[in-house]
């Protein structure tokens, strides 16, 4: 009788997603809206409720975080029921349309008199992320504590669920940390239960699963896939014929059959609705290698991926061209990453015609919309300049520091490809550790220097000192995933290589590179401006802004 080797079963840790990627949305402002209401017709009462659109326009306007979402009023109206606002309504409406981020508003009972209402918005939006001021109590509904406000309206069953989802979470948890996996089997086509409690390849099935790998590789799209086991008459897990695109796709990226299993891909983000998104970085999961027999060899999985990689690149990029401004993305990359350095809005793409003669140029949006009072010296940038600024900042960038320029590409790629990003990420990260330890070194010469006490800065060390402590333990997590799977460090390998050849800088101006590699850019009024690069790199250039006298007129729309 043969013996057969069973592989040993190892767990690696995938740390949360790491803070050196590009990321635009901290320098955008927030989208705030107030709200206001008074519930009777009389006149003491309508000149707080004139006072109150007043107060929060201009608060709002005055800060730089912020651009004003709109103001929603209701007036003569009771707070009890809700069905009878029309514009709290529209102001809910606008928040799930993705029009605002913040509403602010004087007090609880201002919102809502009605408890059991107010909790269901209040919930309802924080669970999409959009957060309530309450001025006269102190509460942001998106910080931790402001819940507890809530819940004292709410009583004590929010705070028992809250607990007894902490501790299954934590239980769960540790069951993921020693590498327990759970399956559903009722949609898991190729496995079965086994009587040792173990998965069990399902032979008839797993015949499927192969021939299903077999045809993607070899070049067929995931519909012919479809029609094909649609026309051999191959029943689904259910026992039906009827195979979808998306059951396909999902089975070419289940790591489940190539003998390994990702834990924690989704997490819970409220017990109370019992919320479940995918998980992107707020916790970390685990891939357990070798926990099971696999159907599929590691190197057709990897061909699968690779191939699926390659053949969504062409759609998504045509998919990015044609979005429109109400979309996440602009159809034009630096819509998501120009700021104004005076005010802190966004800069929009204007077009200026005269005498049959055309100009693009870019100005803060503060100033379109609400003019000069709260933006006086934002400049007006021809496009053009700012282009060829940005191609002489990444080419400064690449010519100062190269090393660091091919690592960010690097690493900016190996995000969007799904990889662990290799050596290149452990570069990145190595050079934010060696920054903090340098900041903590100044730290401790400038508290000496100024004749203060170290433990006065506590705080501020274990801080940096936490921080440390994280990111090398994911270079550890990264540096053994590495030694685990040599395939997925040889297609790191093969991306390094393409870069080091088609990457020596920027001939043009490109919206891919932008994207890939650009935080935010800031324009001053004297044409100061900073391109900052992912990971918090900084290169200054000078745009000369357009004089009022040469500044062109907007077309106007025919009377």
């Amino acid at each position: 009788m043969k013996v057969r080797k069973i592989p040993k079963k190892t767990v690696t840790v995938i740390p949360p997603k790491n803070k050196f990627l590009v990321d635009k949305d901290k320098y955008q402002q927030k989208r705030v809206a107030a709200y206001c209401r008074v519930s009777t017709d009389s006149e003491e009462q309508l000149t707080s409720y004139n006072t109150q659109k007043k107060v929060y326009t201009e608060m709002i306007l005055a800060n730089k975080d912020w651009c004003l979402a709109g103001i929603y009023a209701d007036e003569g109206i009771s707070g009890t029921q809700v069905k009878h606002r029309d514009e709290f309504n529209r102001m809910i409406k606008d928040c799930l349309n993705g029009k605002i981020d913040y509403i602010i508003t004087k007090s609880v009972s201002r919102f809502a008199r009605n408890t059991v209402e107010c909790l269901e918005y209040v919930r309802m939006l924080k669970a999409r992320g959009i957060g309530i001021i309450f001025e006269e109590q102190k509460i942001d509904t998106l910080k931790t504590d402001s819940e507890l406000y809530l819940v004292i309206y709410a009583g004590f069953a929010q705070s028992e669920s809250e607990s007894m989802s902490k501790n299954i979470t934590w239980a769960v948890r540790k069951k993921f940390e020693e590498g327990k996996v759970q399956f559903n089997y009722g949609k898991l086509v190729g496995y079965r239960k086994g009587e040792d409690g173990q998965p069990e390849v399902v032979e008839e099935e797993a015949e499927i699963v192969r021939s299903i790998f077999t045809m993607f590789i070899a070049g067929l799209t995931l519909r012919e896939v479809r029609d094909k086991l649609i026309a051999d008459g191959v029943q689904t897990k259910c026992g039906k014929q009827k195979w979808s695109v998306s059951t396909i796709q999902n089975i070419l990226r289940n790591e489940k059959y190539c003998g390994d299993a990702i834990l924690q891909k989704t997490v819970t983000i409220d017990c109370i609705s019992k919320s479940v998104k995918k998980n992107t970085g707020e916790a970390p999961m685990y891939y357990v290698h070798n926990n099971h027999e696999p159907i599929i060899s590691r190197e057709d999985f990897n061909k699968a991926q690779e191939e699926l990689i390659r053949r969504n690149a062409i759609p998504i990029a045509a998919q990015k061209k044609a979005m429109t401004v109400q979309s996440r993305y602009s159809r034009y990359a630096l819509s998501e990453v120009v700021h104004c350095g005076e005010c802190g809005s966004r800069f929009r793409r204007c077009t200026w015609r005269r005498d049959g003669e055309t100009r693009v140029v870019w100005r803060c949006v503060n100033r379109l919309d609400h003019g000069v009072k709260y933006c006086s010296d934002s400049p007006t940038i021809m496009e053009t300049n700012l282009h060829d600024a940005i191609v002489r900042a990444v080419n400064r960038f690449y010519k100062e520091d190269a090393g660091t320029y091919k690592t960010l590409l690097k690493v900016s790629l190996n995000d969007a490809l799904g990889l662990g990003g290799g050596t290149e990420k452990i570069n990145l990260l190595t050079r934010r550790v060696d920054a903090l330890n340098r900041k903590m070194m100044d730290l401790v010469n400038e508290t000496v220097a100024d004749g203060g006490s170290v433990e006065s800065k506590d705080a501020e060390f274990k801080e940096i000192s936490d921080e440390i402590e994280q990111l090398n333990a994911q270079i550890e997590a990264i540096k053994e995933a590495m030694e685990s799977d040599r395939d997925s460090e040889k297609r790191i390998r093969e991306i390094s290589e393409q870069v080091d050849r088609l990457q020596n800088g920027m001939e043009k101006y490109d919206d891919t590179t932008v994207r890939q590699m650009i935080e935010c850019v800031r324009i001053y009024a004297d044409g100061k401006t900073e391109i900052i690069f992912g990971g918090g790199i900084v290169i200054e250039e000078h745009i000369d802004p357009i004089l009022r006298q040469e500044k062109y007129k907007p077309r106007r729309k025919p009377s």
